[in-house]
């Protein structure tokens, strides 16, 4: 499968490293055709990887996995461009963290509690399908969920369409995750996005981000 990556930060690195290793082809993208961080994680990854724009990597990739910073994702879908993202999924997995006072971050207030990144990322490219997932841990634990109790844990997932969401879960397991849980519509991205006030506040505390979620019933 062709895969398009905005953002070319740890959590870019980290998923698409992982797609790569699973066979997939991979486009990193950024602002610029020439950024240093996907050339270097081009030169890591082998033939598979590639690296252009925001707007190269959604127009190469059947899938796009937005892994840019929360104040920027906006700005990043929209140079993306509408035309290459209609009717294409994209993964969205970032979070509306507001670090401008430091740590811990706070949550950009119009991006939460009634709304969501999620939702105005949704709203924004309305062609595309957006399903949240994702976001709720750290990168290394993303892509190798046995590293914590064994992978008893869970992931959380939400999207308006169910036919996107199905063919995500196939990624999601293709990493290795079974306990996967649907919250439903794209508004589940309010709940997950507000989990990470006590993941960081969690992260503070154990000094490193080596943890995850597991809902008892």
């Amino acid at each position: 499968m062709k895969i398009g990556i905005l953002g070319t930060g740890m959590v870019g690195a980290t998923l698409g490293t992982k797609l790569v290793q699973l066979g997939h082809q991979v486009k990193m993208g950024s602002r610029t055709a020439t950024n240093e961080k996907a050339a270097k994680w081009v030169k890591e990854a082998g033939a598979n990887g590639t690296q252009g724009t925001f707007a190269d990597a959604s127009a190469f990739g059947e899938i796009i996995f937005n892994c840019t910073k929360g104040d920027g994702a906006i700005d990043a879908v929209k140079a993306a461009g509408a035309d290459n993202l209609n009717g294409k999924i994209l993964v969205d997995v970032s979070n509306a963290l507001d670090f401008s006072k430091g740590m811990p971050p706070s949550l950009i207030p119009s991006l939460s509690n009634t709304n969501s990144l999620g939702e105005e990322i949704q709203r924004t490219i309305p062609g595309a399908k957006v399903v949240k997932a994702f976001n709720t841990m750290n990168c290394v634990l993303m892509v190798n969920p046995t590293m914590v109790a064994s992978g008893a844990h869970d992931f959380f997932m939400c999207g308006n369409d169910e036919s996107a969401k199905a063919t995500v879960l196939e990624i999601i397991k293709s990493f290795g995750w079974e306990s996967i849980i649907d919250l439903g519509d794209i508004t589940g991205a309010r709940t997950m996005e507000m989990l990470l006030p006590i993941w960081v506040r969690l992260m503070m505390k154990f000094g490193n981000p080596n943890f995850n979620f597991k809902i008892v019933k």
